[in-house]
């Protein structure tokens, strides 16, 4: 079979591979979807502590059952599932009181297991050891199911920061995961919702799709000035910055509400970690600052239910889809922006 393998940083390989078999306790699947993502290309460019090469990539999975192993009950050949990317234990402290994305035991498909660049793949016992592989629903596509992962990480962040009904929220950045908080947002009945990005180009892409209420290019126009002359010198509810941007950060406690709620969704540079903040705004304005890591088994259910009774579409967001042999293209398109959601069907 072929696979997409990462050897090194700007050495990802097509390659052949044997096709594996389900071992006690697995699950092989027959790889239908798997989406890329800005995670994708920072992989390619720059590895990750955690991968030892060589590692199959891809973590946004969903396919087919093809064979059980033994041991496995309640799956078999043709189920349709897509698979949770973050694996939590499920037996540490944080696990047990609720708290999986916090997991410090917490392992990855396509980092610690080979990933869904695959023609075939195996999910491992420890995904269904947490309930792990999830039945997609009745009318949802494979390409679909494959982006109820990210879907799943902007699930918790909205959950964290309680957006709710007649919330004005701000949402900072326009690339995929963006575009799902807009449309998140309003499934859980924010009242406007207005999307900031730097880039003209993408937030004319993003825009033209999930119609946020403003569209605001940072590089032509200062947000903080924009999103309170929207709000009457007020602020937004929520603030998500969706973006690995340390001053978007900084620019959420001048745009937030008193008593309003930021989510600091995208993680910053490992090399340029810290922010200036001004406690006393936090301080006088009662505001709430929370971050967000990813997501739980259960919010992967809750997010392909969400895709399925139609709360929030997902298919209008991918603007590609290629065969595995064009993998590297698309993590390219992803790596310049020329599209929201990049899905491989191998």
């Amino acid at each position: 079979m072929k696979v997409a393998r990462f050897h090194a940083p700007g050495d990802i390989r097509l390659e052949d591979a044997p096709e594996p078999t389900a071992q006690p306790g697995e699950v092989k699947i027959r790889v239908r979807a798997c989406s890329t993502c800005g995670t994708d290309v920072k992989i390619s460019k720059s590895g990750h502590f955690r991968i030892v090469p060589p590692r199959v990539m891809g973590h946004e999975i969903a396919g087919e059952v093809v064979e059980v192993g033994e041991g496995v009950t309640g799956w078999a050949p043709g189920d349709r599932v897509q698979v949770i990317a973050a694996i939590p234990c499920g037996k540490c402290p944080d696990c047990v009181a609720g708290h999986m994305t916090v997991c410090p035991n917490q392992v990855s498909m396509g980092y610690d297991f080979d990933g869904g660049f695959a023609e075939f793949m195996i999910v491992p016992a420890v995904v269904l050891a947490v309930d792990g592989l999830n039945r997609i629903p009745e009318g949802v596509s494979y390409a679909e199911a494959s982006v109820a992962e990210p879907f799943a990480c902007a699930l918790n962040a909205q959950e964290l920061v309680r957006v709710g009904d007649g919330d004005v929220v701000v949402v900072v950045g326009s690339g995929p995961i963006g575009c799902l908080h807009v449309r998140l947002a309003r499934a859980r009945g924010a009242a406007r919702v207005f999307l900031v990005e730097l880039s003209r180009t993408r937030l004319d892409l993003a825009a033209a799709i999930v119609t946020p209420d403003a569209a605001i290019c940072s590089s032509e126009t200062d947000p903080v000035e924009a999103v309170l002359a929207l709000t009457d010198g007020r602020g937004a509810d929520v603030i998500i910055t969706a973006a690995a941007s340390g001053a978007a950060q900084e620019d959420a406690l001048r745009m937030v509400a008193p008593g309003g709620r930021i989510s600091f969704f995208g993680g910053l540079p490992k090399d340029k970690p810290v922010i200036s903040l001004d406690s006393n705004v936090v301080h006088y304005k009662e505001l709430m600052i929370m971050g967000a890591n990813g997501s739980s088994p259960d919010h992967n259910k809750r997010a392909l239910a969400l895709i399925a009774d139609g709360s929030v579409p997902v298919d209008d967001l991918i603007t590609h889809r290629l065969p595995l042999d064009q993998v590297l293209e698309g993590i390219g398109v992803v790596s310049r922006g020329e599209g929201i959601k990049v899905t491989i069907e191998p």
